[in-house]
């Protein structure tokens, strides 16, 4: 009896005992496992050996004496950042490899009639978006000076902005032409630079200076981008003419090749309210479904609505053949195989170039 009652307070005293020294290791933990990699308890084997005073010191060679290290945690980290990368991004942009100041080279790409030309109207509205002017600007030399523009902005905080800028700098962009003209390179250079809190370094010279030459080179792509899609518009227009196959039916005839009109007439249709059902390669056949699209209030306010074509809703075959001229023509008929009649054409022709230019697509 006593030793049953024994047994079962030393089964009660090991849980208690259990339960006791689990909740104590949870509490301190953060006390056990510690994060102290940099104390400097972790630095003393080394420090000199240290002898007891009843004890004689052990003989050192002096060839294998080696001084005791010395750690010290730094304050503050240093910042060490890369140099500016001038960004190539604008179509016909490179740089040369191991040059030493900010500089691009620009290729005259199509479409641009006046590459320098295009390069000062880029650093003129890099100017203007910027907020300051031309300081000076003599053409013959190619060397333009802006006037104080702050690059870097200040800091946006959650409840308040501070609304001093850290500096404010002065450029000067320099165009150089090859003689060929069809090549040119553009440097930046900063000229004068003035700030109460933040000093002027190499480093930062160097990033000012190609950050200013990239915001160029940005501005150059945009303006190029806007000219490609003028030039896009401009050529679909004139792309498609109401005309006669060699049949003698009315059809579309198109300046472009058959083959670029082949292989792009089909994505030009999708985006212009068509479901393509059936391309034939061999007998130069494009199966279509027209689904008029429906004019509706919110398209107009959201300005979403997509164009409208002169055909009614329902299945056409589209014939496509080379013409003598280098070009090609489409011969459009209905889904019981009738051709399309010269005055359905005619409208047809108007309504593809308005809904191309629209929609931006072109052949």
């Amino acid at each position: 009896m006593r030793e049953g009652f024994a047994k079962e307070n030393l089964v009660q005293y090991w849980v208690k005992t259990s339960i006791a020294l689990g909740v104590t290791l949870t509490l301190s933990g953060c006390s056990i496992f510690t994060n102290d990699a940099h104390h400097p308890r972790n630095y003393r084997a080394n420090g000199p050996m240290k002898v007891p005073s009843t004890l004689k010191t052990p003989a050192i060679d002096a060839d294998f004496k080696m001084d005791v290290a010395q750690y010290k945690s730094q304050a503050e980290p240093m910042g060490y950042r890369p140099p500016q990368q001038v960004l190539t991004t604008a179509q016909g942009t490179w740089i040369e490899e191991g040059d030493r100041i900010s500089r691009v080279y620009f290729d005259k790409n199509d479409g641009i009639t006046d590459l320098a030309q295009s390069i000062w109207q880029s650093i003129e509205s890099t100017l203007n978006h910027n907020q300051t002017s031309t300081q000076s600007a003599e053409r013959s030399s190619g060397t333009l000076e802006s006037g104080w523009m702050a690059l870097i902005q200040p800091k946006d905080g959650w409840f308040w902005e501070d609304e001093t800028v850290p500096s404010q700098q002065r450029f000067k962009y320099t165009i150089t032409q090859q003689e060929h003209k069809r090549t040119a390179s553009l440097s930046v250079e900063l000229v004068d630079y003035r700030s109460d809190d933040v000093p002027l370094t190499e480093m930062l010279k160097q990033q000012l200076e190609v950050r200013a030459l990239n915001d160029v080179i940005t501005e150059y792509d945009f303006q190029y981008r806007q000219l490609l899609a003028e030039l896009r518009r401009s050529e679909g227009q004139l792309a498609i003419d109401a005309g006669f196959d060699e049949a003698g039916n009315a059809a579309l005839v198109l300046s472009t090749a058959y083959e670029q009109v082949f292989d792009r007439v089909a994505s030009m249709l999708e985006g212009l309210s068509f479901v393509v059902d059936k391309v034939n390669n061999d007998e130069a056949l494009i199966n279509v479904t027209y689904q008029k699209p429906e004019d509706s209030v919110w398209n107009s306010i959201w300005g979403s609505d997509t164009p409208s074509l002169p055909l009614q809703s329902g299945k056409y075959t589209i014939k496509i053949a080379a013409t003598k001229s280098g070009g090609s023509v489409m011969t459009w008929l209905d889904g019981k195989g009738n051709v399309l009649d010269a005055a359905t054409i005619q409208s047809l022709q108007q309504g593809l170039l308005d809904a191309m230019h629209q929609k931006d697509v072109i052949l």
